[in-house]
């Protein structure tokens, strides 16, 4: 994720969805930096605190449908209740600072540990962890190199991974199940996390990867369908 100051406001004991939103919008006021953005999955919502921002000079309202997050560049962001989906649209923007308000845990556990943000909890702020990352154990049968260039290829567009990408990666896993049988969806999204990549990228990734190790098959067109990597 590009560097930029984040913070997650979490539910801890004795607490209020009120006071958890509270929190994210103090947050989000102390950092320096553009005008604020407000999205959230509706026009409508509860919130006291929310609304007393927006109804701040200057301070945008958008709901999730018809907006993007390449709209947060150069500006301070406050993302209410966003499922995993959204959360990975905030991944590469180049906002001047990110608050999210967390709904469950469920949506934000791979998230919190990919981008290790600060933590509000009442009374409480957890900043980021500074152990460095452990280093990875090279993946076996040349997986390391596949997965270095697949996120090479996904970095050189706006959108991300392309579907021709994918597929190569769907007809390797299916015409070369020796090379992913000893490697753990785990190990692949480390590695995907440490080469950068976004977070739907990774999403899709580990998700062919598991759907494989279940036993799906893909249908791949005829293309890629006996594509292998070297």
């Amino acid at each position: 994720m590009v560097d930029v100051p984040v913070a997650v406001s979490r539910l801890g004991e004795d607490d209020s969805r009120e006071a958890q939103s509270a929190r994210a919008v103090a947050w989000l006021l102390a950092q320096p930096g553009g005008p604020v953005i407000v999205v959230t999955p509706q026009r409508k919502f509860e919130s006291a605190s929310i609304q007393r921002l927006i109804a701040r000079p200057q301070v945008r309202h958008h709901a999730w449908r018809g907006f993007s997050g390449g709209h947060l560049d150069g500006h301070r962001v406050l993302y209410a209740w966003p499922d995993r989906k959204h959360l990975n649209e905030v991944w590469n923007v180049e906002a001047d600072a990110i608050a999210v308000i967390e709904w469950g845990t469920h949506e934000t556990a791979e998230w919190i540990e990919d981008v290790n943000p600060v933590q509000l909890f009442p009374g409480e702020m957890i900043e980021p962890a500074t152990d460095p990352e452990p280093e990875l154990e090279p993946l076996p049968g040349g997986v390391d190199g596949i997965l270095e260039y697949v996120a090479g290829m996904a970095a050189g567009y706006s959108t991300g991974l392309k579907w021709n990408e994918e597929d190569k990666l769907k007809a390797d896993m299916m015409n070369r199940p020796d090379r992913w049988a000893p490697v753990t969806v785990e190990q692949v999204r480390a590695k995907c996390r440490v080469l950068g990549m976004r977070g739907d990228d990774v999403d899709t990734i580990t998700d062919v990867l598991q759907r494989r190790k279940d036993g799906r098959r893909f249908n791949v067109g005829p293309t890629y369908r006996d594509f292998q990597f070297r």
